[in-house]
Parts: C-alpha cells; structure tokens; sequence
C-alpha cells in the first residue's frame, strides 16, 4: 500500500476510533451522572423528611415546656436560659432545612453537565461521519481539505454550545437565602 493510501486508512481509523470510545465513555458518564442525580435526590428527600420530623419533634418538647415554664415553678433565671436554647434549636433546624436546597444547585449543575456531554457527542458523531466519508485511497489534498472542514465544523458547535451553556450558578454560599440558579 502506497503511503498516501496509508495516510488515508490512519486518518479514517484515527477518527473512527476516537468517536467509537467516545461516544462509549460518554454513555458511562450519561449514566454515572443520572444515577448521582438519582441518589442525591433521595438522598436530599430522605433528610428534609427527618429534618422536618425533626422540627416537629422540638416543638411538642418545647410546647410541654412552656407548659411547665407557665405553672411558675421554674427559677426565672433557668426560663430566660431554656427560651435561649428553644431559639437556638429553631435556628439550627431552619438552617439545615435552608441547606438542603443545595440539591437545586447540584441538579441544574447535573444537568448542565449532560447537556455538554450530549454536544461532545455531537462533536464524536461529527468525527466519525467524517472518519467514514475518508476512503482508503483518497488523495492528501482531498484529506487536507476534509480535515479542515471538520475543524470548521467542529469549532462551530463548540461555539453552539458554549452559548447554550453560557449561565452559571451564581449561589456562593447556601445559607445567603438567595438562590439564583441562571
């Protein structure tokens, strides 16, 4: 075989190659990610369920206290101490209730993440369309000027796709109370 019917054959297998097992590691990725997805919103389900049993729990005791607190036979000073702690309770309670909002930013996030991987998949298609129209005996030139249409190609979805996914998670902290997704 000639080495310019080589170069055609490696070009081909090259490109053929690389959209095979990428478009393979993609599946696993598509498939790790929606199992995460998944697991965290149970997850998430699962700790605002007892979160707010919780919740509901400190407030029947607090309730039976104020009833004791109200027959007068508890020291003032051990009254101002327990309406402390029933404040502090409520607080750390409301705050971890805030904190499980986090399962918003990690879907959109999860989401964004399936969508990049579904213009690399596109990107990989594009590689191997162009990998199957190579021939084994095409000439340099007609190789060159394949290539260099494919680049085109493939910087145009990257560009399609950096706009697609232009907004990002502004949230910085998960207890600011303000939750700007995009």
């Amino acid at each position: 075989m000639s080495p310019k019917k080589m170069l055609g054959s490696h070009v081909k297998q090259l490109l053929s190659g690389v959209s095979d097992h990428g478009n393979a590691h993609l599946s696993e990725v598509e498939t790790d990610l929606a199992q995460t997805a998944l697991l965290l919103g149970e997850a998430i389900e699962k700790l605002g369920v007892s979160f707010l049993s919780l919740h509901s729990a400190v407030l029947k005791e607090q309730d039976e206290i104020n009833l004791i607190i109200d027959t007068g036979l508890i020291p003032p000073e051990s009254i101002g101490r327990i309406r402390a702690i029933q404040a502090e309770i409520s607080q750390h309670v409301n705050a971890a209730v805030t904190s499980l909002q986090f399962q918003d930013l990690t879907s959109q996030l999860i989401s964004r993440t399936l969508e990049r991987c579904n213009g690399l998949r596109e990107v990989l298609t594009t590689l191997g369309v162009v990998g199957n129209d190579i021939s084994h005996d095409a000439p340099s030139d007609d190789i060159e000027s394949l290539l260099k249409e494919t680049i085109l190609r493939l910087e145009k979805q990257s560009i399609d796709l950096q706009n697609l996914l232009r907004k990002a998670v502004h949230q910085k902290h998960l207890d600011s109370g303000d939750i700007e997704l995009f």
